[in-house]
Order: structure tokens, then C-alpha cells, then sequence
């Protein structure tokens, strides 16, 4: 089942993007550098299109540099759009995102035209500890549970240069299965919204794939990546939990518990630096997400034709019940 998470707050964010983004010289999406296509939100390109961009890879420290490198060439190529990665408790780097924005809009920065920044993104992806790191105090409030700022903030960076923090907030509708099962293992999603061990399961099958080392070295398995990569997807997380002490009596796997232990690590960045997708596998993904939405719409739209052309009798007929 595709996981989707829209909870009522974030109809009141579009609502607000959508008003503020009016006033707005420069909008910054704050991506996950180790999903850094699953993170894009289609909704916030929507309400801020025609705006200079500023895409941040943040948390570029526990993704794989390599990935990180094809994700920036991708965006950099894109019309009005810069990209950089960093990572937002590090001072230094986060200050290159004011010289980025006059870069975008160098009309704006004056004091009688100040340079007005809207900042947006997924929840849980680091614009508050972004925020923090460059007003030098705690003006968001940080956490690692996804929707913890839920209203904007107004935060003077310097003279004439404005930032507007928004909360979180996704889309409506989640179609590309792929993304649906990063953003839950990268914390984006709440917690009620997906199951751990279905969503572990998966980010299990590409790390078998793709790094298998760094499996190896995490959970202490031993063995070679071609026999890791052998071995079921509930195999590999039932034999991480036997690692990790998650034995219930009878000597059976709490695969609940193992998943846990998964899904945390990747999040906090101790397996190493890891990317979930690369730019290609992100735009085969997105092609067939939305060819199965477009087969969705058209099915849709084919029953609701169907019933408008049955008699009104036929349409209202209740069906026997089953007996």
C-alpha cells in the first residue's frame, strides 16, 4: 500500500506559501541529500513556479558524495536554480546560502528593496537547525519527529535580507511508490502513517544492492556482499536483529524491534554515507508514477462517465444484499 501522510496543518500551509510566496525574491527548498528527487515537493514547485530556487542538499555528511555530486549537476542545470549541499549545523557552508540568494535576485538586498526569502521543504529535513546555525540561537524549534514547526516565522538574517520559515508539509498524494518508502525511512512521514518493518524491508533491498559494505561493517554479519546480497530482504533483517539482541522466547526474531534499530541508524547516519537514488532511477520512477496516476485518472473518470450515462432508477438501485 502506497504510504500517504496529509495532515490538516499543512492544508493551511499551502494556504499560506501560496500567499506569502506573492511577496517572495527567492524561495529555498531544503532537500535530503540522501533522497534528494523523493524529497522535491511537486506542491511547492506548483505555488512558488516563476521563482529564482535555491536548492539545499542538506545532511550532504551521511549521503554518499558521489551521488551527491550527479544531484547537484541536475539541479545546477536547471533554469533559475542554484544548488549546493551542506550541512546545517556547520556554520561556514550555511552562510554561502545569503551570497547564493543576491546571486538569484541581485536587484534585491537593499535597504529600501530588502531581499525577501521564503524557506520551505518536507518535515523533519533540517530547515530549523539550518535557521538556528545562522541566526546563531534557537529561533525554530528543532526535533527529530517529522511536523515540529507549525506556523511561520519571520527571522531578520541580515541588514535587508529576510527569511520566512514555514512547517513542513508534503503532498497530497504520494505517486511514486519509491518515495513514499524514503520518506518514511528518512523520518518525513509520521509515524502512523507507515508500517516500520514493511518500510525497513525495502531500504534493506537497496542497501543489498548498493551498499552492501556498509551493511556488513554496521550489523557485524560477516560473509561477502554476493552472500548478503543472496539472502531475502527478511532474511537479512531477521539475522540484524539476532545481531542486535532482538530475541523474544522460542528464540523468534522481534522483527518489529529489528526494524527499528534499521530505520534509526539510517536516520542518525551510522551506517555511513548513504544516497537512496540516483537522479536516473528517481526520473524512471517518477515516469512510471505517473503513468500509473494518469491510468488511475483515466479509470476513474471512465466509471463516473458509466454512472452519469445509467438511468437515474438504475443509479439509485440499492443491490440485494448478499444471502
Amino acid at each position: 500500500m502506497a504510504i500517504q501522510w496529509f495532515p490538516g496543518h499543512m492544508h493551511l500551509t499551502r494556504k499560506a506559501i501560496a500567499e506569502r510566496v506573492k511577496e517572495i525574491d527567492v524561495v529555498i527548498e531544503m532537500l535530503d541529500a540522501r533522497l534528494p528527487g523523493s524529497s522535491a515537493n511537486p506542491l511547492l514547485a506548483q505555488l512558488t513556479a516563476g521563482k529564482p530556487s535555491l536548492k539545499v542538499l542538506n545532511k550532504q555528511d551521511v549521503a554518499d558524495p558521489a551521488c551527491t555530486a550527479l544531484w547537484l549537476a541536475h539541479y545546477n542545470a536547471q533554469s533559475a536554480t542554484r544548488a549546493v549541499a551542506l550541512d546545517a549545523t556547520v556554520t561556514a557552508p550555511a552562510k554561502v546560502l545569503i551570497d547564493a540568494c543576491h546571486a538569484l535576485a541581485p536587484t534585491r538586498g537593499s535597504m529600501d528593496k530588502p531581499m525577501r526569502v521564503l524557506i520551505c521543504g518536507i518535515p523533519n529535513v533540517g530547515k530549523s537547525t539550518l535557521i538556528n546555525t545562522l541566526t546563531g540561537k534557537r529561533a525554530a524549534k528543532t526535533g527529530d519527529e517529522a511536523g515540529i514547526t507549525r506556523q511561520e516565522q519571520r527571522i531578520v538574517l541580515a541588514d535587508a535580507f529576510y527569511l520566512y520559515d514555514t512547517p513542513g508539509v508534503l503532498w497530497p498524494r504520494i505517486i511514486v511508490p519509491e518515495s513514499g518508502d524514503r520518506l518514511a525511512a528518512s523520518g518525513a512521514v509520521g509515524r502512523n502513517a507507515y508500517d516500520e518493518e514493511l518500510v525497513a524491508l525495502e531500504l534493506l533491498g537497496y542497501l543489498q544492492r548498493h551498499y552492501a559494505a556498509e551493511v556488513l561493517a554496521r550489523y557485524k554479519l560477516g560473509g561477502t556482499a554476493e552472500a548478503l546480497a543472496a539472502l531475502k530482504d527478511d532474511e537479512l533483517l531477521a539475522a540484524i536483529g539476532r545481531k542486535r539482541g532482538a530475541v523474544q522466547a522460542g528464540g523468534r526474531i522481534n522483527l518489529q524491534k529489528a526494524a527499528e534499530v534499521v530505520l534509526t541508524d539510517f536516520r542518525s547516519g551510522v551506517m555511513g554515507r548513504i544516497t537512496l537514488e540516483t537522479p536516473e532511477e528517481f526520473a524512471a520512477w517518477l515516469a512510471a508514477g505517473e503513468q500509473a496516476e494518469a491510468e488511475r485518472r483515466a479509470e476513474k473518470e471512465a466509471r463516473t462517465k458509466r454512472k452519469k450515462g445509467q438511468p437515474r432508477a438504475e443509479r439509485d438501485q440499492v443491490p440485494p444484499a448478499d444471502t
